[in-house]
């Protein structure tokens, strides 16, 4: 290959790579001629893959560099799976530049032996003997603490091996043990004990986890918050079992996830593929159609498995109603899986069993976490792809849809939306925010604090103060001016906004996207227009809409947080109004001066170092008592600066 060639395609490569998912998965890297010639797992793709082409490399990896043809990325739920994941790829592929090959048996399992009485152990062995397993587990120590839990709960056998005896052990004296060493307890009862326990480990913990959080409370109310947060570990441990593993499972069923993501005409299928109890690939399929749902899922399956590669015995799939222009979800998919069985009786001589989970219309109901988790995971590997079409295409069609369907001048290159936030009168803002060729554009997002509607409810008012405000100034100062303007509310906001720009001598395209039915208001207009759900251009002004109140409620929100903040700090000694202003102007939250060094506080606001003290002792016991109050709602947990603070917003002006 020549230089500029290689150039070229490592050029396409450095863009795709700063174009990855920020999430965890498996990277596959293939040559010209499509082999695989390199697998490797990322806690974040994007991070991981841009690293390949930046800085010095050293020889093995500027070699493994120049050989690369294409990168395709698999997102999987965390690290551990990612792991999981490509240690199966490189044993199922074994490319050329992968030499250490991951082992799987370094995470536990727990073993369900098969005995007449059986029991619950941790191995790192699987062993062919009819035993059930459950895992891998990443977290050892939570597997530790599930056990410790069944044995309190659950009086299950503890011999390694199973002899009669004429009296039983301690064990059985302190009721941790049934003893059937002595026929003490009936093999349906012991069953009986075991199914509960096990089903722990299939995820069904709600009832144990509930009951461990109603302790936790109780010890939190009492002030024991060791012993709460001893609790709360507990939780945490038996959340992340319970969680589903979706790359390995030890289900030696064969079967399939389809899940797929469409936006207009483009569909992105993606199908997962478990055999022999793992994940052994991912494909992504995409179509351009303008199909229903039920016939694209329809024609996709039928072309998807062929004589060389025949459908597995099940089949998961979920119709998305919301993607049904006529809400019909449960017979579109009925009808689906009719016709597509029929199919392959007929062509196969079987056809697979479709299932779709927690009792999804359409399918058989499929009991326990794991595929409702596997069949996510498929889902958004099908929306990334999708993104990427979309990014890949630009919003040109769409915006050219929505220039015909709203009969616009020109095309919307340039949207601006406006939204009104508040609460009975208080802290009235409006956010303003600019979408350039479908895209967000935020360095030109602005805030307004309103003035004219200060303790009254009125959103016309403030619809015709923030447009008045923006434009006046764009205007007077010769600024870039909007295509569109969008008004998130109905004919009411719409007009209002169209009579300022009446006044302004500012001739621009206005519409309203009323939420309720998602109904488009132009100016004066009598009746709405009402564009198909799946409309690309009914897309692109819900995003821009949906980003308006977005921007606006975190103001609003911020400010009302403030309220709190003034009287306590005002009600201390030597600080009154100006001081407390002062500290809130520097630092913004009670959380950031109770974070804050007493010296600092006394330099910045010019106290003495007592009052500093009193002031970060005071904003102190404020942050401690506000997160008892959410212990005594919720339990105790860890909480972040932003659960007591002000979480960061894009960057943006306020205009005053």
């Amino acid at each position: 290959m020549t230089d500029s060639g290689h150039s070229e395609i490592y050029a396409r490569l450095k863009a795709a790579a700063r174009d990855a998912p920020e999430l965890p998965g498996c990277y596959i890297m293939r040559d010209k001629d499509g082999r695989i010639i390199y697998v490797g797992k990322a806690k974040i793709l994007k991070n991981r893959l841009a690293s390949y082409f930046s800085g010095k490399k050293d020889f093995k990896t500027a070699m493994l560099v120049r050989r690369i043809y294409s990168i395709e990325t698999i997102i999987v739920s965390n690290e551990y799976e990612a792991l999981l994941l490509e240690n199966t790829l490189i044993k199922q592929h074994r490319p050329r530049y992968n030499i250490d090959l991951k082992d799987g048996k370094s995470y536990p399992v727990i073993r369900l032996t098969a005995e007449e009485f059986p029991r619950l152990l941790k191995t790192r062995n699987i062993i062919e003997d009819g035993s059930r397993y459950f895992g891998p587990f990443a977290n050892v120590h939570a597997v530790d603490v599930m056990l410790a839990l069944i044995e309190r709960l659950f009086p299950l056998r503890k011999c390694r091996r199973l002899r009669k005896r004429d009296n039983p052990c301690m064990y059985y004296h302190i009721g941790r043990c049934r003893a059937p060493c002595c026929g003490k307890i009936k093999k349906d009862t012991y069953a009986a004990y075991m199914a509960q326990a096990v089903k722990l480990f299939e995820g069904g913990t709600e009832a144990l986890t509930a009951n461990i959080e109603i302790q936790m409370r109780e010890e939190a109310a009492a002030l024991n918050f060791e012993r709460a947060a001893e609790l709360r570990d507990v939780i945490t441990d038996i959340e992340s079992l319970a969680a589903a593993n979706t790359v390995v499972d030890f289900d030696e069923t064969g079967r399939d996830y389809i899940a797929w993501a469409s936006e207009g005409v483009l569909t992105s299928f993606s199908v997962f593929s478990m055999r022999g109890g793992k994940l052994t690939g991912r494909d992504l399929y995409r179509a351009c159609s303008a199909a229903a749902e039920q016939d694209s899922f329809e024609t996709f399956v039928l072309s998807y498995y062929t004589d060389e590669n025949p459908p597995p015995a099940k089949i998961f799939a979920v119709f998305n109603e919301q993607q049904i222009e006529n809400g019909h979800a449960v017979q579109s998919a009925i009808e689906a899986f009719s016709n597509i069985s029929r199919y392959f009786q007929e062509h196969f001589n079987y056809a697979p069993e479709f299932c779709s989970p927690g009792g999804a219309p359409g399918g058989v109901e499929a009991e326990g976490k794991r595929h409702e988790a596997a069949l996510a995971m498929a889902r958004q590997n099908a929306l990334e792809d999708l993104r990427k079409r979309l990014k890949e295409r630009g919003a040109g069609p769409a915006l050219d849809e929505l220039k015909a369907a709203l009969k616009l001048r020109q095309r919307p290159e340039r949207i601006e939306g406006f939204d009104i936030a508040q609460l009975d009168g208080k802290y009235p803002v409006a956010s303003l925010i600019s979408f350039k060729n479908g895209m967000p554009d935020k360095k030109n997002y602005r805030y307004f604090r309103l003035r004219t509607v200060i303790g009254v409810v009125d959103d016309f008012a403030a619809m015709r103060e923030a447009v008045r405000r923006r434009y006046s100034r764009q205007l007077r100062e010769e600024r870039e001016l909007p295509d569109l303007i969008l008004i998130d509310g109905g004919i009411g906001q719409v007009n209002a906004a169209h009579g300022v720009l009446l006044e302004l001598g500012f001739d621009c395209d206005l519409v309203g996207l009323a939420k309720r039915d998602e109904e488009l208001w132009l100016p004066n207009a009598s009746s709405p227009i009402k564009l198909p759900r799946r409309s690309e251009a009914l897309k692109v002004l819900q995003a821009v809409r949906d980003e308006t109140h977005r921007f606006a409620t975190a103001l609003n929100q911020r400010l009302r947080s403030k309220e709190a903040s003034f009287p306590l700090l005002e009600s201390i000694d030597g600080v009154g109004k100006r001081r407390a202003a002062a500290l809130m102007r520097q630092y913004g939250s009670l959380a950031a001066i109770a974070a804050a060094d007493s010296e600092n506080i006394a330099a910045v606001c010019k106290f003495n170092i007592d009052l500093a003290k009193t002031v970060k002792a005071a904003a102190r016991l404020a942050v401690e008592d506000a997160a008892f109050n959410r212990v005594k709602r919720r339990g105790v947990e860890s909480f972040s600066s932003e659960d007591i603070g002000f979480a960061a917003e894009p960057e943006a002006d306020y205009e005053s």
